[in-house]
């Protein structure tokens, strides 16, 4: 669906992106996860046409960006990082317009407008003014809107900015559903859980370049260790951390132990050690790394820096 070869992006000194290559295979749910000013909203640019690369090329459907015409992008939708809407206009009217854009007319486009405010359950507000509406539902109505010619790709960056839990869920639900009915899809986000939740491959970008590419498996593989057991440090638990340091990794932080086992250890054995010494197993966490775990590991800093 998506080829993306040696491309480079910069403005002025700032090096964008730097000799990045990807690949999205149709029907993917593909997650750009990275810090502000990774890169991120940098690379959707360069895919929907709103930018050109310095060096490097796009291709969509194997037809090269450079060459696009207007059916090639037809193909792709995108629902950018910043409400892309008029607020003095109505729900109903924001879609219309849009959808005339992309040449709908008559009852084909009344037809797809009906669809639209049914997805973003704004079926009973279509004649308010956007500006009445609240972030969450503004976001919705954008999505929508990107989705009325029905593009084989979607690009959403950074969809969920300043929208309330209850939106984002609703946002999660329909991206999941349009990827199940074959909508390829690339989101990119500076938050691990949504990346985890929703995408079933992962690329971890910074300062220009993928770092890690795979599965959330393939990329926590990538860490030094598998597993975290953390436990109080306490009296009765101490003789069992002296035992495990000869085992793996154990250190103590604020008055926890955290252990790391080594590759293949198996945790039957760590709670058979804990279970002859009496300990409860209510003691103990058992919990396997995550993306920022995985990120600071990479890079030294946080996703959120």
């Amino acid at each position: 669906m998506l080829t993306i070869k040696s491309v480079t992006k910069r403005y002025g000194d700032l090096v964008a992106l730097n000799d990045v290559s990807l690949e999205i295979a149709p029907g993917e749910f593909f997650g750009l996860l990275g810090p502000n000013g990774a890169g991120k909203s940098t690379l959707m640019s360069l895919v929907s046409g709103l930018r050109a690369a310095d060096s490097g090329d796009i291709f969509v459907s194997g037809q090269n960006l450079r060459d696009a015409s207007g059916p090639l992008r037809h193909e792709l939708g995108l629902v950018p990082q910043s409400i892309a809407l008029y607020t003095d206009l109505s729900a109903q009217q924001n879609l219309e317009l849009f959808g005339q854009l992309y040449g709908l007319r008559g009852k084909e486009l009344r037809r797809r407008v009906d669809e639209a405010l049914d997805a973003a359950q704004l079926t009973e507000r279509r004649r308010d003014a956007v500006k009445t509406f609240s972030g969450g539902m503004q976001r919705r109505l954008n999505i929508s809107a990107s989705l009325l010619h029905r593009p084989k790709l979607l690009l959403c960056d950074e969809p969920t900015v300043g929208v309330d839990p209850q939106s984002r869920n609703a946002i999660f639900d329909h991206l999941q559903r349009l990827n199940r009915e074959g909508i390829t899809i690339i989101y990119s986000t500076h938050y691990m859980e949504e990346a985890e939740r929703l995408c079933s491959r992962i690329g971890i970008i910074d300062h220009g370049r993928i770092l890690a590419l795979g599965s959330l498996d393939t990329l926590l593989a990538q860490l030094p260790f598998e597993d975290e057991i953390t436990f109080p440090a306490k009296t009765e638990t101490e003789a069992l951390a002296g035992e495990l340091g000869a085992l793996g990794e154990i250190t103590t932080i604020d008055g926890t132990h955290r252990f790391r086992p080594p590759a293949g250890f198996p945790l039957s054995r760590f709670f058979a050690l804990a279970e002859a010494r009496s300990l409860s197993p209510r003691l103990f966490t058992s919990r396997r790394p995550t993306l920022e775990a995985l990120f600071l590991h990479l890079t030294g800093r946080t996703l959120r820096d």
